[in-house]
């Protein structure tokens, strides 16, 4: 199958491209196009326009800004990946990239497309949401940042408009001593996971300070744990609450089935993912 017949729009700049969308309410933005090109190859997606901003090279970037990351929505995969930076102040998302997709898509894909396209078993979403990440959207009105606690609403759903583009990610710095860890299940390797468990941690003395534990894989979105972190602050950092974490996140989800895994093997795997999770994060609070 082909795609539906679209228009196309090379922006040139960032006024251009928010022009375009603002112009036409179908209009859609190419970037990697890793996952909108096959959307649109069998016509899950058919916008009237596409937008492509390719030749927006001041949209990519990685620098350090106000004490954080700013990643701009341009970036390629593999630039984020290989970024010393990204090792230095997010060392969580480093690790996250050892598990997306492969070196050929990683070339070509964006990370401001992949959050944008907001795939409930997307990694980066969930890597958004334990770092407390925030979201620079543009449109021909102005501008406004959106926490990312805020921008994922559901499969394939943000609160981006339709005319506004996405122009900057920024994550906080890793605070000193806090630990992170990451860990995931996926069919093949570089396949969107079934699911991952993503978590910081943070240790006064022996005991919890504060976690953060987000999910990705069990529902119609990358979903963050408030329970099971308010129920780890302020206990022993000990193997058995890690333990009763991951029991308790078993019971704080409520993941559908397909043909990758039934219910029960992700409660199952959020359970022993959170515990492993926990561990890691653990080790590298120093």
């Amino acid at each position: 199958m082909k795609p539906a017949p679209f228009r196309y729009v090379r922006a040139r700049s960032v006024d251009d491209a928010v022009a375009a969308l603002a112009r036409d309410s179908e209009a859609k933005v190419l970037a990697g196009g890793q996952s909108l090109i096959a959307m649109m190859n069998v016509r899950a997606a058919k916008p009237d326009c596409l937008v492509d901003i390719n030749a927006l090279s001041g949209l990519d970037y990685i620098k350090v800004k106000d004490g954080g990351l700013a990643i701009g929505a341009l970036t390629r995969h593999e630039t984020v990946k290989r970024s010393a930076l990204v090792k230095e102040h997010c060392p969580l998302l480093a690790e996250a990239y050892e598990w997306i997709a492969h070196r050929a898509v990683r070339n070509r894909g964006t990370f401001g497309g992949n959050l944008c396209h907001a795939d409930p078993a997307s990694e980066n979403p969930a890597v958004a949401l334990v770092t407390e990440a925030s979201f620079v959207l543009k449109s021909a009105k102005g501008e406004r940042t959106v926490a990312a606690g805020d921008f994922f609403k559901g499969v394939y759903q943000t609160a981006a408009r339709q005319d506004e583009l996405l122009i900057e990610v920024r994550i906080p710095s890793r605070p000193k001593g806090q630990g992170w860890g990451f860990v995931e299940v996926s069919p093949r390797k570089g396949d969107f996971a079934m699911t991952a468990t993503v978590v910081t941690l943070e240790l006064a003395g022996s005991n919890v300070k504060a976690a953060k534990i987000a999910l990705t894989g069990v529902s119609d979105r990358a979903i963050r744990l408030p329970s099971v972190e308010a129920a780890l602050a302020g206990k022993p950092a000990t193997e058995d609450l890690f333990r009763a974490a991951g029991e308790a996140a078993r019971k704080a989800i409520n993941p559908s089935s397909d043909f990758h895994a039934d219910d029960a093997m992700r409660r199952d795997l959020a359970s022993t993912l959170t515990r492993r999770a926990l561990t890691a994060a653990k080790s590298r609070c120093a």
